[in-house]
Parts: C-alpha cells; sequence; structure tokens
C-alpha cells in the first residue's frame, strides 16, 4: 500500500518537534516523538483498518480513521484510505479542537 503525507500532517509532525525541542527542551523527547509519528504512520500504512472508525456529517471526511502515536497517545494520526493509497490527513493533539479542524480538511487535496 503507498502512503501519502499532506503537507499539514508534515507541519502538524514539525510543530509538536519543533515544542519539545524549542519550549520543552526536551530534544531527546523531541526526537523519540518523530520515530513514534514514522511508527505510527508504517502501521496505518501496513494495516489501515487497526484505526478507529471517526463519524462525521461531511461526506469528504467519510473513511476517516485515526491511530495514536506510541509513546504519545494524546497525539493521533488522522488517515482514510482513498485508491489503494493511505493519506494522512492529520497528526493532531487531543486538547485541541479536532472536530473543527478536520471539518475543514480535505483528504484528496494534496
Amino acid at each position: 500500500m503507498k502512503r501519502f503525507v499532506r503537507a499539514a500532517a508534515r507541519d502538524d509532525i514539525l510543530r509538536q518537534f519543533r515544542y519539545y525541542l524549542i519550549e520543552q527542551k526536551v530534544p531527546d523527547v523531541a526526537l523519540q516523538f518523530l520515530a513514534a509519528a514514522e511508527e505510527a504512520i508504517r502501521a496505518v500504512t501496513n494495516d489501515p483498518g487497526i484505526g478507529a472508525p471517526r463519524s462525521f456529517p461531511e461526506a469528504k471526511l467519510a473513511g476517516l480513521r485515526s491511530w495514536p502515536v506510541p509513546g504519545f497517545e494524546d497525539m493521533r494520526v488522522y488517515y482514510v484510505e482513498q485508491a489503494n493509497t493511505i493519506r494522512i490527513v492529520r497528526v493532531l493533539h487531543g486538547k485541541r479542537d479536532v472536530r473543527r479542524i478536520l471539518r475543514r480538511e480535505d483528504p484528496s487535496a494534496e
């Protein structure tokens, strides 16, 4: 299965990395987060059905699932499976307004 990580998801990962590195001043944790995010993305790419289904009234979000980033369970990878490709839509912390953020997304957009 192929994977595509949207720019917004890459930005989410980098934002969290910078948070640990610059604001919290824990470079080891920042690097662990990068590795864990890659591990979570690899897991959903290899087995798309493992993520918890999410329901939204917007048709564009049909099939959206989420999977926790190991060791950082408040962070979740949001993704959809489309045409033999896993599209990583966002990587978000649970304290954010995830529903509002995802409603603005179009998983098929680059």
